[in-house]
């Protein structure tokens, strides 16, 4: 009679398992994508000159330190007690990695605007904005799913941040593109300063320790 509630007991804790093992899944695909988006991105845009393809290179490694403090939460699931801190501690991490971000893209796009610099036309940079635009939104779709079905703020949060990827990644394409045909300059820093409310209002709100999960 006693193994019917045991096992209806444990049935939740494997599925959150299964659940956690495959978050972590989708948390290594992102570091490794983003590692290596960040060292073509920042060699093409320091090539071109281009503040909004360098930016979107630091970007992806803020997103990889994003990523790896998921993992940690992640790795705490298991844990109900330890489970809430690890969720707040990992959702102010990820808030400070966005205001970071928003900070940088401002600066250098800023000083470009001043400077009047150039950038070169990068069609490497086109294309890496251009594939990131296919393979982030895709795992946001799933990281969305665990993190909804973990009720988890911080990998929330985390998804959300690889959703800023994705914007970053539209903004970017089009202002090199405008640059390549159209010789325009300025729209290099100005798809950098565009990036920037968002990435700056999502840090405030995750260093508030408050999500949509919310």
């Amino acid at each position: 009679m006693t193994a019917f509630p045991l096992a209806a007991a444990a049935t939740p804790a494997l599925r959150r398992d299964a659940l956690a093992r495959r978050g972590r899944r989708l948390q290594y695909l992102t570091i490794g994508w983003n590692f290596a988006e960040c060292i073509v991105a920042v060699a093409a845009g320091w090539l071109a000159g281009s503040i909004a393809l360098v930016g979107f290179g630091f970007d992806s490694a803020i997103e990889v330190t994003s990523s790896l403090a998921a993992l940690w939460r992640l790795a705490r699931d298991s844990d109900e007690a330890a489970r809430e801190r690890a969720d707040h501690r990992a959702l102010r991490v990820i808030g400070v990695c966005f205001l970071l971000l928003a900070v940088y893209v401002a600066y250098e796009a800023i000083a470009a605007l001043v400077a009047r610099q150039a950038p070169d036309p990068s069609t490497v940079g086109i294309i890496v904005a251009a594939l990131s635009l296919i393979v982030m939104p895709t795992l946001v779709h799933f990281k969305r799913r665990v993190a909804s079905q973990l009720a988890s703020s911080a990998l929330e949060a985390e998804a959300r941040q690889t959703r800023v990827c994705a914007y970053l990644s539209a903004i970017l394409v089009a202002g090199l593109g405008l640059n390549a045909a159209m010789g325009w300059w300025w729209a290099d820093p100005v798809a950098a300063l565009a990036m920037m409310p968002l990435i700056a209002w999502e840090g405030i709100e995750a260093v508030r320790g408050r999500t949509c999960c919310d």
